[in-house]
């Protein structure tokens, strides 16, 4: 409940980076223990949607906008290669499994819930990576799209917050034909597409205060 209710403030943009993440007021919010609240910040800095800081405590990570350069060009070496793999290696069951991944994604678009929408948008390309079967590759993937999930929420500059649904859809047609070089040049474009969607200058945003972010 606390790593799901500070995700989706993350994702709307309704906690600022930089946050700090009080261990008491957290618990307070959510009514749990400081040792739950410690854990569900444990597990957010293991996708480095939180940083946690010796003698000072836990904030919401503030990925410059190097970094965030550095995140998709990752992706955009990498996530390539794995669509092909997965191109290569997909079966109807496969596909089944990514339909339905999309149309959930879909839902939670129409019913504004953007945090799970972005979630969602992001586990479709993580599910992509475990077709292709490349165990080294996928955790490089699952860190980088937990990375860039963030970096999206803070820079994203469309309308939308997730992957436009063309992008996914061309990747199921090249899916379903079993077209390795097909997925891998879609994936690459889809890949610079959401690069050049961030606003990488200075955001400023009005912070609301934790307990208003949070309100479950």
């Amino acid at each position: 409940m606390v790593v799901a209710g500070l995700q989706r403030a993350i994702f709307e943009h309704k906690i600022a980076p930089g946050t700090k993440l009080s261990e008491d007021e957290v618990g307070e919010i959510f009514g749990v223990s400081r040792t739950i609240v410690r854990s569900a910040l444990q597990a957010l800095a293991h996708s480095q949607l939180v940083s946690i800081e010796k003698n000072r405590g836990a904030f919401i990570a503030s990925p410059t906008p190097k970094e965030a350069h550095e995140v998709f060009e990752a992706r955009g070496l990498i996530e390539p290669r794995v669509a092909a793999m997965a191109a290569k290696r997909m079966t109807d069951q496969m596909l089944e499994i990514l339909a339905s991944h999309i149309e959930d994604e879909h839902a939670a678009t129409a019913s504004g819930d953007k945090g799970r929408a972005l979630s969602l948008s992001g586990g479709y390309h993580l599910k992509i990576a475990e077709i292709a079967g490349h165990e080294v590759f996928t955790d490089f993937i699952r860190a980088l799209i937990s990375r860039s999930s963030l970096i999206i929420a803070l820079y994203w500059r469309r309308a939308d917050t997730t992957c436009e649904s063309h992008s996914h859809h061309a990747l199921m047609k090249a899916f379903e034909h079993r077209d390795p070089a097909a997925a891998e040049e879609i994936m690459r474009s889809h890949i610079v597409d959401l690069h050049s969607g961030l606003n990488l200058s200075d955001v400023n945003r009005s912070p609301l205060s934790l307990a208003d972010a949070l309100k479950l």
